[in-house]
Parts: structure tokens; sequence; C-alpha cells
């Protein structure tokens, strides 16, 4: 009996097992790359729902080629009024609330969004990548990284500075846009795009103002694809369609679909008021020439980003005329993507994403 099992283990070892550790290994290594090619970074976008903030962070996971789940929160008091000073936040602090299973990269923006990032740090054990986009006003070590605009005083050994905001625009973007507003591609060249903004925090849009708007672009010799935003104001948004909504121009009548990203595909040239930060680092991004339209007020920190685009050749003052130049378009979203790569690449598995 005793040489019959050992007859038997031996056939075994001989024979049979190194078959079986061949299929083994063999296995291994297909479930490796089985995981290897279906490893794709979870990635959480949280800010406050201002269009402005969301697509800095869209531009980003769009540059890093990962799909992003967007949520917009609000702060509950005392965080909505104390943050980002107060800290200690809870599940409790957000609405909606915020739950796991945490991702593996989280994007936000804007004063807002520091809170949740900082809970979700801690919530993850340290596990889950932050990254920042805008200055926060807090030491920049509350972030795995922080990306700022030149303008933004914020620097530190994980604060990466771009020259103005990071944003969705690609070429083929608004290439594709405009397919879906064909008839914009019917007014003569040049055509100009027209992007109207209004009062804010810096800058006030007086009827005067917008008059006097009104009678420049009127001169201009060229069709006009013109936009307002919401803070343009009903009184403002009435003068100017009054003097501009001819069958020369086009005018977005504010109702049907959006044509911002067909009308920056279309332009030619751009013209945008001076106090939309995004609306401005948008056009930047085209590569088109951009024209600066001046309203009432300002601020140290916007002048800055105009100054500094300025400088960098692609933005110019409105002063009466148009005329094409050329520049280097700002690619600020992919610099932060490739800044997120170069650290956290290796940890999240960015490098093939």
């Amino acid at each position: 009996m005793y040489k019959v099992t050992l007859r038997a283990w031996q056939v075994f070892f001989k024979f049979i097992f190194p078959s079986l550790l061949i299929r083994i290994k063999c296995s291994i290594k297909v479930q490796q790359l089985t995981l290897i090619n279906n490893i794709h970074p979870t990635c959480w976008i949280i800010t406050e729902g201002i269009a402005g903030t969301e697509n800095q962070c869209l531009g980003v996971a769009q540059a890093l080629g990962i799909s992003a789940t967007v949520k917009r929160i609000t702060l509950n008091e005392p965080w909505k009024s104390l943050s980002p000073y107060l800290g200690f936040e809870r599940a409790h602090s957000f609405t909606p609330a915020l739950t796991a299973p945490w991702p593996d990269l989280l994007i936000t923006s804007g004063r807002k969004a520091i809170a949740p990032s900082r809970f979700i740090k801690k919530q993850s054990k340290g596990k889950t990548v932050t990254v920042h986009i805008q200055d926060p006003r807090i030491n920049p070590q509350h972030f795995d990284l922080l990306a700022v605009p030149a303008h933004d005083p914020a620097r530190g050994k994980n604060v990466i500075v771009t020259k103005a905001s990071p944003n969705k625009i690609t070429h083929d973007l608004i290439s594709s846009a405009k397919g879906l507003f064909p008839g914009l591609g019917n007014l003569p060249s040049p055509r100009i795009a027209v992007l109207i903004g209004g009062s804010s925090q810096a800058y006030t849009m007086t009827r005067e103002i917008t008059q006097n708007l009104a009678d420049a672009l009127n001169k201009i010799d060229a069709p006009l694809m013109i936009t307002c935003s919401r803070r343009t104001g009903d009184d403002n948004r009435a003068i100017l369609e009054h003097a501009l909504n001819t069958s020369k121009n086009y005018f977005w009548n504010g109702q049907d679909e959006n044509p911002y990203l067909a009308m920056l595909g279309w332009a030619d040239m751009i013209m945008v008021t001076a106090d939309s930060a995004s609306m401005i680092s948008e056009s930047c991004t085209t590569g088109k020439p951009v024209y600066m339209i001046d309203l009432e007020g300002g601020s140290k920190r916007i002048t800055a980003l105009h100054n500094s685009l300025i400088k960098h050749g692609a933005l110019r003052r409105f002063e009466g005329a148009l005329e094409p130049y050329h520049y280097e378009p700002l690619n600020d979203s992919k610099l932060v993507a490739d800044e997120i790569k170069n650290r956290f690449g290796a940890l999240l598995s960015l490098h093939d994403a």
C-alpha cells in the first residue's frame, strides 16, 4: 500500500504537477492583465454648482481622459457662514450628504468646496487625492495639489500656477459644436462672437455703459454673434437687443439651446466683457483674437489677470477697431492634468488612463 501511494505521488509530481503549475501561472497572469486593463480611477467633482467653477474641474478631468461624477453641494450652518475657517466638518455639514465609497481622485473649486475636500480626505484616511482649483485663501497644505492662476497669491511646493482658469475648451469641442448651429456659418466672415457678462462684485454695467457699448458694436463692419448672461440684466439686455438684433447679426434669445460653444467655433474674433474671468480664460484658450470690453469698476485681482493675458499676447483691449493677430493659446487644463499625472500618476494609474 505504501509503495502504491509513493508511486502515485511520484507520477503526480513528475507529470501532472508541472502542467497544473503552468495553468495556474497563466491564470494569474491573465487575471493581472485584466486588472491592469480595467483600472480606471474613480473621480468626483464637487462644487456649489456655479457653472464657471464646475467647468474648471470638468476641464481638468477631461484633460486626464477620465470620467467624473459631479456632485453639487450646499453647506449647512454654521459651515455655510464660517467655511473654510471653521473646520471640524461632519457628515451633516453638507446637503446632500457625502458618503463612501470615497473616490480615488477629488477635484474641487470654489470656497464652499473646501470643506467637503477636507472631510473626504479625512474619511478616506488620506487615500483620496485632493486637487483644488482657485486660491482657497487658506494653507495650501490642506490639499494634495492646488492650482491657482498667476494673478492669485498662493504659492508652495504643492501649488501649480496657471496663466488663467482651466476650462473645457478644446479645438474638437468647439468644432463639433458648430454642427449644432450650422446657421451661424451662413454669416459672412469675419464673424465676431460678442460675449456679454454684466454687473458683479467688481464691476457695474449701467444703462449708460450698455448704450455706449451698443453704439460701439453697431459701428463694427462685420456680423456679430451676441450672447448675454443672467448678470446682464433685463434692462441692459433690452438695450442691446433693440440696437443689435438685426438681420446682419445673430442675437441669442436666452431661451433656446445656448450657442456659446458654437459661437466660439464659428468666430474669427471674440469680444468679451472684462467682468468674467471664466469667459476670458475660455476665449483665450481658442487661440483666436480676443478683445476685452471694459466696464465700470474692477479689482486688483481681475486687473492682474487682464494684464497677464495682455502680456502673454492673448488679450487686447477693445478701442474701436478689430484686427487679427496670433498668440500661443492657453491650455491650463492640460497643465494641471499633467501635474496630477506627474505627482500621482502611478498611484492613480493615470498614465494609461
